[in-house]
């Protein structure tokens, strides 16, 4: 973690952040991309006028877009430091995520990002839950923690049961950008659902929901029938997507996709041990074999 703060820190100090790093991360396209072009050029933007440059050939000169105002108020330049230290604290989030927890970001709008948790053991085992994470205007501000909402239902202490909010506020009472980031958001949406055992286990910070909490302690069995329906319920609406503007969604398999993870584990063999032309061909075998099972379907090479 003190390699990521160093990292936040450098990007304070620098005036100038590579826009190529900021760009690409966690594998898809950096959220709300025409905004954070604008951000960082505004960062760029001295704040007592424009700068002239030596113009170079058109071949070697970085697309930008236009400034809205030669001159970044100060109001702006903070804005687009806080964007910017979003995009680094979700590029982090490529080696220091939480296993099995998965955050991607919306296509229109760099504070919004869509997430899900797949629980593998534990009293939540098997259990599917989708949640989207909202972050403040002022967020990396002293305070303006993020907001956990769950799409699914989930029982739980720490979850309001009429909002599906998670409380992040009484769990940190005061949200501290130096010490605090997306992955700390994630980690704590995380541990809620790996307690080993039920009596006992809510600390102070469980007030959300003082009901489970209650039950939790005077009767464990109808606690755990409660969280085995809640597991239910997510894997049954596992494929029910929250409307265009997710981008975490679900679809059912086709044929070829089946096809596909038979192949896989044919003769026992282990997926991760395949290269890629071994996979490439098998991806092409499912195709043929799925256009034979449906015909008029035409299997892409």
């Amino acid at each position: 973690m003190s390699s990521f703060f160093e990292s936040l820190t450098k990007a304070v100090s620098s005036p100038s952040p590579n826009r190529s790093s900021s760009r690409t991360l966690t594998g898809t396209t950096t959220p709300g991309a025409s905004s954070l072009s604008a951000a960082a050029a505004r960062m760029q933007t001295p704040a007592t006028g424009t700068s002239t440059s030596t113009r170079t050939p058109a071949t070697n000169r970085t697309p930008r877009t236009p400034l809205l105002s030669p001159v970044a108020t100060e109001a702006e330049r903070e804005q687009a430091l806080r964007d910017y230290k979003v995009t680094i604290e979700y590029k982090h989030l490529k080696n220091h995520a939480p296993g099995g927890v998965y955050l991607l970001p919306s296509l229109d709008d760099l504070r919004q990002f869509h997430g899900v948790i797949f629980v593998r053991r534990g009293p939540y085992t098997n259990g599917i839950f989708k949640f989207e994470l909202r972050l403040p205007t002022k967020y990396n501000d002293v305070d303006a923690w993020p907001v956990v909402t769950f799409k699914s239902n989930v029982y739980n202490p720490h979850v309001d049961p009429d909002t599906g909010v998670l409380d992040l506020r009484s769990a940190y009472p005061t949200w501290d950008p130096h010490r605090h980031y997306l992955v700390t958001v994630l980690t704590y949406l995380k541990k809620i659902f790996y307690l080993k055992s039920f009596p006992g286990t809510f600390g102070d910070d469980a007030v959300v929901h003082p009901a489970a909490r209650d039950l939790a302690v005077s009767n464990p069995a109808e606690y755990r029938r409660r969280v085995d329906g809640c597991v239910r319920d997510s894997q049954r609406a596992v494929f029910a997507n929250d409307g265009e503007g997710s981008t975490a969604k679900f679809s059912e398999d086709e044929v070829c996709h089946q096809i596909l993870r038979d192949l896989l584990h044919r003769d026992g063999t282990d997926p991760a041990t395949l290269t890629r032309t071994q996979v490439l061909d098998m991806v092409r075998e499912a195709g043929e074999r799925a256009g034979q099972r449906q015909p008029g379907v035409k299997a892409e090479g």
